[in-house]
């Protein structure tokens, strides 16, 4: 069968009404972007060079660091590139590059927070059994699968998109390509596609959402039968971070995808929250109240000379 797809490229418009913004917006988005490269980078580095961070939780905190430096870097430097003055075109294969990779490094996320959860209900709720449960054989499997789910869901939603013919308009009405905008460019009726992804894309998010609160509600239930407060106290702080985490990657999901009719630009504001501002948060939220990882972080900064050395 002939493409029927004519479209060789799209024309990003970037963020709704910012004109004569692109100075402002540049230097503030690389800002974003350089401190979520260095922040993740040096949490990588901190728990690599610690030994005593060579645990389950801090190696699914690793594969997190890794997700939020390339998940940025899908449509930030693009972005970054036309608000500096150069083209705003981009290629058809560099807009379905786009949206694979975003929903691949997004789904894998979504599936991670889930077994870090997991992680924390065991570590909690089976302490004595936790070593065995939490085998490097099994962190291994669970973080490959993160991926693989998160592949399948990528390429579902790819070919979903893209199985589409694209034979007229070609300004995308946005900062990258993603599913919703995209679909409005198609020259075919889109209104079953966009049921299949809406649902898809819905399902996934919740069915871990409730398996992490499922966890949670264990994890809840084996804290308050502890009868030391200072117990209490250590195991919820093990436990707020990645609750925090989860809060900030949950909630821009359900603005963009789930809202019934959101703004353009309030969409994309959730959306740039969604794709600079927490990644470039989780790095703090998971080392200020964690007393291992500042100061494996602090040895880190001083071999590299940031830091004075200690007397």
């Amino acid at each position: 069968m002939r493409n029927a797809s004519v479209v060789t490229e799209f024309i990003l418009l970037g963020i709704p009404h910012t004109e004569d913004l692109e100075t402002m917006l540049f230097v503030l988005f690389l800002s974003f972007y350089i401190f979520t490269l260095m922040g993740n980078l040096l949490i990588l580095l901190a728990i690599v060079s610690s030994a005593p961070l060579h645990t389950p939780m801090y190696f699914f905190l690793c594969k997190l660091s890794v997700c939020d430096m390339f998940f940025p870097s899908v449509s930030s430097p693009k972005m970054l590139f036309y608000l500096a003055g150069n083209s705003r075109a981009i290629s058809y294969a560099g807009c379905v590059s786009q949206l694979f990779f975003y929903h691949f490094l997004g789904c894998t996320e979504c599936f991670l927070y889930t077994v870090m959860a997991y992680d924390r209900f065991v570590a909690i709720c089976y302490p004595l059994r936790y070593t065995i449960i939490m085998s490097h054989r099994a962190c291994a499997i669970l973080a490959t699968g993160t991926s693989f789910f998160g592949c399948i869901q990528a390429t579902f939603l790819t070919t979903l998109t893209f199985q589409l013919p694209y034979c007229g308009p070609n300004e995308v009405d946005y900062f990258f390509c993603d599913i919703p905008v995209m679909l409005k460019l198609a020259c075919a009726d889109t209104s079953a596609l966009e049921m299949v992804g809406f649902i898809s894309v819905g399902l996934m998010p919740l069915s871990c959402f409730l398996l992490i609160l499922t966890s949670y509600s264990r994890i809840v239930c084996s804290i308050l039968q502890i009868r030391s407060a200072d117990g209490r106290k250590r195991a919820f702080s093990t436990c707020s971070a990645h609750l925090t985490a989860i809060l900030l990657f949950y909630m821009p999901v359900v603005l963009i995808y789930l809202w019934p009719t959101p703004s353009p630009w309030m969409d994309a504001t959730v959306q740039i929250l969604n794709n600079l501002v927490t990644p470039m948060l989780n790095p703090l939220i998971y080392s200020l109240r964690n007393k291992e990882v500042k100061s494996s972080l602090r040895k880190v900064l001083y071999q590299l000379d940031f830091l004075p050395e200690q007397r």
